[in-house]
């Protein structure tokens, strides 16, 4: 009985420790050396996104995610000062500590327990090392302006199984906050998402990147799909949703049905919405 006890009692702990870090889903290997090698994407995978700590309480968006003087820019840029204190954004491992000239300068890559990795990068000085837990909040480096760099900023990038996704999706800078409890990625959609989130908490008005534009080196037609896709943001509305509004209160505020709002969503007619979900209306 003791036995059998001990092997229900290690089954039920690696259950647990399975469970508890999410992560563990996604990847097979710790010892990749790079900062965004891009494995499987699963179809969806949802993100835990509470129990966090803003990068840095800057409010200001200096660059967007997406098409920027031809290639696509993989994160955020975020104003902070030399010397600036720079946080870990969820609780984790840091797996990469590393100083490149001509890229991130002086980079922290953290492997987070919710399977998001976030990389830090145009720091002055790294106040971790490489396989040190972390915890959401704990300092990771100072603010700074080394590698590819025209002036001191944090420039914080978010990537599930190496593939960038737009930080704006889940992190509202201006208001210092998350989007929600959680993220549901969607393989098929978050493109998408990427768009519609930087046009609600981008800056300088540029709106994320085209589909069309991946690997694209003509500025000129980038100008034009990114100009298109523009014009398409502006004809579409949208509301953010408030705690206790349902579908039918939603739709009667802006003059339109229920069947709509989950066509136009691709949504049922029983989905559960959380505060601060975005919905088209329009």
């Amino acid at each position: 009985m003791k036995s059998v006890d001990s092997i229900a009692l290690r089954s039920l702990l690696s259950n647990e420790a399975s469970w508890e870090s999410p992560a563990t889903q996604l990847y097979e290997e710790w010892d990749n050396m790079y900062a965004h090698r891009a494995t499987m994407l699963p179809d969806s995978f949802k993100i835990d996104l509470r129990n966090f700590c803003m990068p840095t309480p800057s409010r200001v968006i200096t660059s967007n995610f997406g098409a920027r003087w031809g290639r696509q820019h993989k994160g955020l840029d975020i104003k902070v000062y030399i010397g600036d204190t720079i946080r870990a954004a969820f609780s984790g491992k840091v797996r990469i500590v590393r100083y490149e000239r001509r890229g991130y300068g002086k980079y922290v890559v953290i492997r987070h327990d919710n399977g998001l990795e976030t990389i830090y990068g145009h720091m002055s000085k790294h106040l971790v090392e490489e396989n040190q837990e972390v915890r959401a909040g704990d300092p990771i480096g100072l603010g700074g302006n080394t590698g590819r760099s025209t002036g001191s900023h944090l420039h914080f990038e978010t990537r599930l199984c190496g593939v960038a996704l737009n930080p704006a999706i889940m992190f509202d800078f201006a208001n210092q906050d998350v989007t929600g409890d959680y993220y549901m990625f969607r393989r098929d959609n978050y493109v998408h998402d990427g768009l519609l989130a930087t046009r609600l908490r981008g800056a300088n008005g540029q709106y994320g990147y085209d589909p069309a534009d991946v690997n694209s080196e003509n500025t000129g037609k980038s100008y034009e799909r990114s100009q298109r896709s523009s014009n398409y943001s502006a004809s579409v509305r949208y509301h953010k949703v408030k705690k206790g509004e349902s579908l039918y209160t939603i739709a009667r505020k802006h003059g339109t049905t229920v069947n709509a709002l989950c066509k136009l969503n691709r949504i049922g007619k029983k989905a559960r919405l959380r505060p601060g979900q975005i919905l088209k209306y329009n």
